[in-house]
């Protein structure tokens, strides 16, 4: 889920960015230091919107840089248990499909992609069901349900594509058209 944050903290500018606008100055030295990291409490730090507030910087001893408390907001994303996503396939192994969704890949195990038996075709580096012959592969839009999520080292996403309207975009496509393809035409009303 992608949300903006209030954030309060106090940020360390060094003396080569003093001569300049001191809001931006602040603004390039919290984009340095929070942009592309994960919180736990509020997700991967997409980007710093805005500036609220600056109070008076402070100079401590032994440190050359002035430490200013501020307010900030910053976008973020944080990527919810049973959350619907959609991404694109980056790789594809022999155990499941990794898939760009937001700010981290996730894996989703081949047990997961599919109601069928899914093998690895590594010729062609996709996957393919044994009675379906649908295929996965990299570069495939799809959608898919979050069903674990650890930040430790590893920020870690697991996801479902077996659930009813989840897969291949393609996939769901079809089935719209087959959907559409059963259903028989309206009755036109008879004149009297």
């Amino acid at each position: 889920m992608y949300q903006i944050v209030t954030a309060e903290d106090e940020v360390a500018v060094p003396p080569t960015k003093l001569g300049s606008n001191i809001e931006k100055a602040v603004k390039e030295s919290i984009e340095e230091s929070f942009e592309g990291k994960i919180d736990t409490t509020v997700g991967v730090v997409l980007s710093v919107t805005e500036i609220e507030e600056i109070k008076e910087g402070s100079i401590n001893p032994g440190n050359p840089s002035v430490l200013y408390p501020v307010r900030f907001k910053m976008l973020t994303w944080m990527p919810k248990q049973h959350e619907i996503v959609e991404g694109s396939v980056v790789d594809i192994t022999e155990f499941g499909a990794f898939i760009r969704c937001g700010a981290l890949d996730g894996l989703v195990h081949v047990s997961q992609i599919m109601d069928d038996f899914v093998s690895y075709d590594e010729k062609n580096g996709q996957l393919v069901g044994k009675q379906t012959h649908r295929i996965l592969k990299e570069g495939d839009l799809v959608r898919a349900r979050i069903i674990s999520v650890s930040f430790t080292e590893q920020s870690k996403l697991g996801l479902t594509m077996r659930q009813p309207f989840l897969g291949n975009v393609k996939w769901l496509d079809e089935k719209k058209e087959e959907k559409k393809a059963e259903k028989p035409a309206p009755k036109k009303a008879k004149k009297k």
